[in-house]
């Protein structure tokens, strides 16, 4: 074995962590885009202009969305089933919105149709917004606590409903992920256009960035008065992954825990703010490419300070808190993590690779010529 137990189980959870990362900075670039594209492009060629930026990448950037839901299923196959049980509806509502984006990227410009094309755009919209909206709903569940039960089989079982998932602390951590998104995007837009296109994204890009930064600092505020979990006794962790050998215990501001006893941890909100000032700055003085930059690192800041609040948790249960999962006892096997940990070695620097090779190979700013021009050759 390359390393102990409980080192694979605290990697997995840095790994996993690192993908879904990943997934934000390259495909939700490229939902921060399409949920610009009604606003920055007033006309089709602006349109086509909005699209052609990430039309080379987008098929490719869910190639980290994939990896990080297998992920999620050999690491933590508990988790999976729970939150696939309990998300059913809402991962489904991801899933045929997403129908959208391929469709909508291959199938807008083949026809010369003004009708045609707007619905395309609103059906690219829409299946760009709906999952940012419905990840960062799942993620504020998280804080909540979900509502399921484990029995002595291990099989889970949810209480929930669907429409009880969009209460309003969750809607608010949605419209966060949907603000970081549109920032990224337009960032992003700011750099690779020029003339109108290129000024209504960083318009909108730094709209979207105060937006973020007050949403940001309410999430903040309501999560210390939020009831959260706290492991009082529980199994060995280097031992069988068992979630029903716990007690867990709840009390306002307990997802605050961890700052104050890894005082460095603050690191991460603060990176999340302090990133998103300094994208507004460099996209007001024109330094798209430093506010992309920005935006990536603020994208980080965001997630991990999610993932640090709520460790070692990864899905609490509000029903019976002491079945709740966490990085210790929702795992696979020792030998699983570690042949998943060999693989994700080898694949993640290659995914890595390729992805950067692409960015720089067709690397340009997209203009309303090039497109006019083009009209066949492009999207």
């Amino acid at each position: 074995m390359i390393f102990d137990y409980e080192t694979l189980k605290l990697l997995w959870w840095v790994i996993i962590g690192v993908l879904l990362i990943g997934f934000a900075i390259t495909d939700g670039m490229d939902m921060g885009v399409a949920m610009l594209i009604k606003l920055v492009g007033k006309t089709d060629s602006e349109r086509r202009v909005v699209i052609n930026t990430v039309g080379p990448h987008w098929d490719g950037n869910q190639v980290w969305f994939i990896t990080a839901g297998g992920a999620l299923f050999a690491a933590w196959p508990m988790v999976y089933a729970a939150a696939f049980s309990g998300f059913y509806f809402a991962m489904m509502l991801v899933l045929f919105a997403l129908f959208f984006r391929p469709l909508g990227f291959d199938y807008r410009s083949k026809i010369d149709s003004p009708r045609w094309r707007n619905n395309w755009d609103w059906g690219l919209f829409a299946g760009s917004a709906i999952p940012a909206l419905v990840f960062g709903v799942a993620f504020g569940n998280l804080f909540l606590g979900v509502p399921f039960s484990i029995d002595e089989y291990l099989r889970t079982s949810y209480q929930g409903s669907f429409f009880a998932l969009l209460n309003p602390f969750a809607l608010l951590a949605g419209l966060i992920s949907v603000t970081m998104l549109l920032a990224h995007g337009g960032m992003w837009l700011q750099l690779r256009t020029d003339s109108d296109v290129a000024r209504r994204s960083a318009q909108y890009g730094r709209y979207a960035l105060l937006a973020f930064i007050v949403l940001f600092a309410v999430a903040g505020i309501w999560i210390a008065n939020l009831d959260g979990y706290q492991i009082i006794s529980m199994g060995d962790t280097q031992g069988f992954a068992n979630p029903l050998d716990k007690t867990v215990t709840t009390s306002a501001g307990a997802w605050l825990n961890n700052y104050q006893q890894m005082p460095l941890t603050m690191l991460f909100p603060a990176v999340a703010f302090l990133m998103a000032a300094l994208a507004w700055i460099c996209s007001k003085i024109n330094r798209p490419g430093l506010a992309l930059i920005a935006t990536s690192l603020m994208l980080g800041g965001v997630i991990m300070t999610a993932g640090m609040s709520l460790f070692p948790f990864i899905m609490p249960s509000s029903n019976h808190p002491d079945i709740s999962l966490t990085i210790w006892d929702a795992v696979s096997s020792h030998r699983t993590l570690n042949v998943m940990f060999i693989a994700v070695s080898i694949f993640v620097p290659l995914i890595l690779l390729y992805t950067t090779w692409c960015y720089v190979k067709m690397w340009r700013k997209v203009t309303v010529e090039e497109i006019e021009n083009n009209s066949h050759g492009s999207y």
